[in-house]
């Protein structure tokens, strides 16, 4: 049962460190370098479609990552699961404090509505989400590691 919940844990991370890794190195670079209001329109569309995934993926990782530290106390590795819940709580936070609002915002923007510093607000999220995915990347590879 240990076994499977930390597969199962160490899947749903990964995964979830695939996809921000993939938004922060390939979708967002992409975005910015298409012509004219194609960047802010993919950027609001991106927000809605994974800002309604993102929060049920990053609480389940916690979830899955506090029940493999309970239910595995005694085994070996415990505390890498631990250090791993306790990044993936500052992942949590880091969303909440910092990229949710600007992502509340940038998805209701369109050419018509959108701020004047709309470019900035952009990349100050993307400052923000390099640090997060670095965050859950350092938790992933903990969880892999107690996985081993």
């Amino acid at each position: 049962m240990l076994s499977a919940l930390a597969v199962v844990t160490v899947v749903v991370v990964g995964v979830m460190v695939g996809v921000e890794f993939s938004v922060a190195l390939v979708i967002n670079p992409i975005l910015n370098a298409l012509p004219e209001d194609s960047a802010q329109r993919g950027r609001a569309h991106g927000g809605r479609m994974l800002g309604a995934v993102m929060p049920f993926w990053y609480i389940g990782s916690l979830i899955l990552s506090a029940a493999w530290a309970i239910a595995g106390w005694q085994h070996p590795g415990t505390g890498l699961v631990v250090i791993a819940a306790a990044l993936l709580i500052v992942s949590v936070i880091m969303s909440v404090l910092l990229l949710v609002p600007i992502n509340n915002r940038g998805k209701t923007w369109t050419v018509e509505n959108r701020p004047a510093d709309w470019k900035e607000q952009m990349n100050r999220w993307d400052r923000f989400h390099y640090v997060r995915v670095a965050v859950i990347i350092a938790a992933f590879a903990l969880l892999a590691a107690a996985l081993a």
